[in-house]
């Protein structure tokens, strides 16, 4: 016959030598079937919510989207640039930037940039000045901060020079006569006929050759110096905004700008010839 033997003491394992089976946690199945409820809850509630929120965003977006034409309130607007270009001044002191390339090296079938007839009104620019006499007149140029020094030509340039000697003043002196290209402005000339003219921004007496491009390069608007209001600032015809002025003692033409040295050394009282 089968012995039957009686299951021993679960809770003394150690006095009859039988330990309990630990190769299973108890209530495994009961855990995982709990976890499970709990994540399909979890993904349940999250989808609800999700769904909740797309459509209270999608009805909240509707209402608060404002109509083309309207403003939101607490926003500041600005309005939409209407397109057209500022005007244009009276002088180049306010016009485009001219190019940056020499006056004779520009191509010879560009327009020639307008002629500023009359200076800006802005504090510290080239004021009014006085119109050129209508009849011929012999003149010395004379530098404002430099009074012992005039216009000088030498070697075909002009330069800023003392005069030194009863030929260095006829070199001084200048016949100044109505402008080859603008009634309003100046144009200078020799002893021996030939012109003051801007080439490669340096002043110089060449020979007219009766082109448009030399009675413009030999023409100057007389503008009223912010440096001394005694003194004339000459605006280039042609590249308005561009004064003669001296720099290392030689008068060529440069771009204006306020600085104290520039308005200085491009402004000039113009005197008696000295000879």
């Amino acid at each position: 016959m089968r012995e039957n033997k009686s299951r021993p003491p679960q809770d003394q394992p150690w006095e009859n030598g039988w330990a309990p089976d630990t190769s299973r946690a108890p209530g495994t199945r009961r855990l995982w079937l709990a976890g499970g409820m709990a994540l399909a809850t979890i993904i349940a509630c999250a989808t609800a919510i999700a769904i909740s929120e797309r459509d209270s965003d999608g009805d909240s977006a509707a209402a608060s989207t404002p109509a083309a034409d309207s403003t939101v309130p607490g926003l500041i607007s600005f309005a939409t640039p209407s397109g057209t270009a500022p005007p244009n001044g009276k002088s180049g002191l306010s016009t485009k930037k001219p190019t940056t390339e020499a006056p004779h090296q520009q191509n010879a079938s560009k327009p020639e940039p307008v002629p500023s007839k009359s200076p800006s009104g802005d504090a510290g620019s080239p004021t009014k000045a006085p119109k050129p006499p209508a009849t011929t007149t012999w003149l010395s140029v004379r530098s404002v901060n430099y009074p012992d020094r005039y216009w000088h030509m030498s070697d075909g340039m002009v330069g800023l020079d003392q005069v030194r000697g009863s030929e260095s003043r006829e070199d001084s002196t200048f016949k100044q006569v109505k402008s080859l290209a603008n009634s309003s402005c100046y144009s200078f000339a020799t002893r021996d006929g030939q012109y003051l003219r801007h080439r490669n921004f340096v002043l110089r007496a060449e020979r007219a050759d009766g082109s448009a491009l030399f009675t413009q390069d030999a023409t100057f608007c007389p503008r009223g110096s912010a440096h001394s209001s005694d003194a004339t600032m000459l605006e280039s015809v042609n590249y308005p905004g561009y004064f003669l002025r001296h720099k290392n003692f030689v008068v060529r033409l440069e771009r204006y700008d306020h600085s104290s040295l520039y308005l200085a050394d491009s402004s000039f009282r113009l005197v008696n010839g000295l000879a």
